[in-house]
């Protein structure tokens, strides 16, 4: 399966992509986050879903990108791209992977700033193509394993929480999900892109990287519930 998480915050963009894949019995190390960052143009794409149906697509838009005469200006225009990239695949391999038993189940975020965007612009693409974009409301997507991350970034993530500790959450947010699956796991892939610097820094950190940090969460989590009033459920309980 797959676990990336991307955030829009007021200070800029965040990314998160586990490298996890497994198939069968096998399990191998792959990139789930791909980046193109030069003068020009600043932007990653995240996908989960069948990695046939990524690479095909990727190569789709990566073609389109080379014999494009206007190149796209505005980060939503690349958006658009890569849902008629998905379509184009749909429409070619839709059928023939029903038939197997296996579901056209892409889903992607894109994230980043073209030299039209006032600010860097970050969206979510459905396996269909059509896609939505973040807000102040709703400044997060995750795509792949969802169900165990959402509370604790519901719970504390605002648009104006500062980028670094943004960058917590999305690690607590991972953290929460890989102890609780067998198929999201290190290395980690992590990419910060601040307002108005027009650059993108990533890096890969490994389980030991950052273990420190998980047993430190879950001492506090320990700790937290040792002192927790829980007198209130004393009428539950024999005294």
């Amino acid at each position: 399966m797959t676990f990336c998480i991307a955030i829009k915050v007021n200070e800029g963009l965040l990314a998160l992509a586990d490298t996890e894949i497994v198939k069968g019995d096998e399990r191998v190390t792959r990139s789930k986050l791909s980046t193109v960052n030069d003068d020009h143009q600043s932007w990653w794409l995240m996908t989960s879903g069948l990695r046939s149906i990524r690479d095909k697509a990727v190569t789709y838009l990566e073609q389109d990108l080379i014999h494009c005469v206007n190149p796209d200006q505005q980060l939503f225009e690349l958006a658009n791209r890569f849902g008629h990239a998905l379509r184009r695949v749909r429409s070619e391999d839709g059928e023939s992977l029903a038939r197997s038993g296996l579901a056209f189940n892409l889903h992607a975020i894109l994230g980043g700033q073209l030299p039209g965007d006032s600010e860097p612009k970050l969206f979510y693409l459905y396996p269909e193509g059509n896609w939505i974009e973040t807000s102040v409301d709703s400044p997060y997507f995750i795509v792949g394993r969802t169900y165990y991350a959402k509370p604790i970034l519901d719970r504390l993530l605002t648009f104006e929480t500062p980028l670094k500790y943004a960058a917590s959450l999305a690690f607590l947010a991972f953290d929460m999900t890989r102890t609780s699956v067998h198929d999201v796991d290190f290395p980690i892939d992590f990419l910060v892109a601040e307002s108005g610097r027009g650059s993108m820094r990533q890096h890969r950190y490994a389980r030991c990287d950052l273990e420190n940090i998980s047993s430190w969460w879950n001492d506090t989590l320990c700790k937290a519930l040792e002192n927790f009033p829980s007198n209130s459920f004393d009428e539950l309980f024999l005294v």
